[in-house]
């Protein structure tokens, strides 16, 4: 049996946006002699927005975007369709690494990232590549923060679309897709009830508004930790719980990191938890829980169930990690729901094609994803759901824009 492309055929019934823009674009070919390099976390839902992207005429060069997230299957199921796939699940940073050089090496036109790992390193090592670079998406919070920083130091060199930031994508991939995916791997990983138990949730942005509605929504007690002071007031208002994490550490029972900073969850917070408390990562890399502080003050580490690793304490209390650290809803799960990700990739693919049209008028900047893009994403999601909304009429519209 083929899983992987059984995974492909499933989330093609399902990605209605993308098969419209596939309809649309498709006879005219728009990326035909144009290669285009993603580093996206590869599963079904990214392998699809390849083919796509494939299918609209572009040669493409596909890795992952996080060393456990690749699903071998789909990996090898793209093959069939003329991907050039350099990726595989490993624990070996190497071999990682050498998947994201691999799409380098193919000097691509256009970047889809996820995490900036191909776009900095172009940057980086790799600086030849961007004698090609015409253009650059964005996929995550992580990955704009650090094209960003690369802008503010004058050393950004391509313009970059921050997909992340178009309310088609944060309003509700961040919000619920990180939410509902996430409980979906910690409860199927650990088999725990979540109902009556106190869930920390570390960081208040979209994402960790998703996390904490879903385990309100599963009969949990919320606790929120930030040092936003506006987003602390927020999660309060929201009906939340706020509290320091030195605080939280004594209470909680689930903690999910969603902060997109390291260290959040540390050894004086590992010491002070109870026993059988289980953690998880829902940012993107694996530095939010301190797992090399975990590693140092365990006197035991041990496989508890799959995707659960158990480390026990000198005070003989037991902490269960879930995933390893890494982003949880990938690297013990299935990732976002397919729908979702339907909407997070069609702004992917038409903001390639935005900037395949554009790229020679545009500075070397990160940009919001344009207005007119999100509205057609939003436009394609309503008329595949069977819903019309209102139009403005001529007078509304003059009477919104008088004074």
């Amino acid at each position: 049996m083929d899983t992987g492309k059984l995974k492909l055929n499933w989330v093609e019934r399902y990605m209605d946006v993308l098969n419209e823009v596939q309809k649309e674009y498709k006879e005219k070919e728009p990326l035909k002699g144009i290669k285009v390099g993603i580093s996206v976390h590869l599963e079904a839902k990214t392998g699809y927005l390849a083919i796509t992207l494939k299918r609209l005429g572009a040669d493409v060069y596909l890795t992952g975007s996080n060393p456990l997230s690749t699903q071998d299957d789909v990996a090898n199921a793209l093959k069939d369709f003329g991907i050039n796939v350099f990726a595989k699940r490993t624990h070996d940073e190497k071999e990682y690494w050498k998947g994201i050089h691999s799409v380098l090496d193919a000097h691509p036109d256009f970047i889809v990232d996820d995490g900036a790992d191909l776009t900095v390193t172009a940057h980086t090592e790799k600086q030849e590549v961007l004698e090609d670079l015409k253009g650059v998406t964005e996929e995550t919070t992580t990955g704009v923060k650090r094209l960003r920083a690369l802008e503010k130091k004058g050393k950004l060199q391509i313009p970059v679309i921050a997909v992340n930031d178009a309310y088609m994508k944060s309003l509700f991939d961040n919000r619920y897709g990180t939410g509902q995916s996430t409980w979906d791997s910690i409860m199927r990983n650990t088999n725990l009830l979540v109902a009556g138990k106190y869930v920390v949730v570390a960081g208040y942005g979209w994402c960790g508004k998703g996390v904490a509605m879903r385990a309100e929504g599963l009969g949990a007690k919320v606790i929120v930790t930030e040092v936003d002071p506006i987003k602390a007031i927020e999660a309060v208002m929201d009906g939340y719980e706020v509290m320091t994490m030195d605080e939280a550490a004594q209470i909680g029972d689930f903690f999910v990191t969603v902060t997109g900073n390291k260290g959040i969850i540390g050894k004086e917070h590992f010491l002070k938890m109870k026993d059988g408390a289980v953690l998880a990562n829902a940012g993107h890399f694996d530095v939010e829980i301190d797992m090399r502080a975990l590693e140092e003050i365990a006197v035991e580490k041990f496989e508890a169930r799959m995707n659960v690793t158990g480390y026990k304490l000198e005070n003989g209390r037991t902490l269960y990690v879930v995933g390893e650290g890494r982003l949880v809803n990938l690297a013990a799960a299935d990732g976002h729901p397919v729908e979702i990700m339907d909407l997070s990739f069609a702004l992917q693919a038409l903001s390639v094609l935005y900037l395949v049209e554009n790229h020679k008028k545009l500075e070397n900047k990160v940009y919001r994803v344009p207005k007119e893009i999100d509205e057609k994403v939003a436009k394609l999601k309503l008329r595949s759901m069977g819903i019309k909304i209102d139009e403005m009429t001529p007078e509304q519209k003059e009477y919104l824009e008088s004074w």
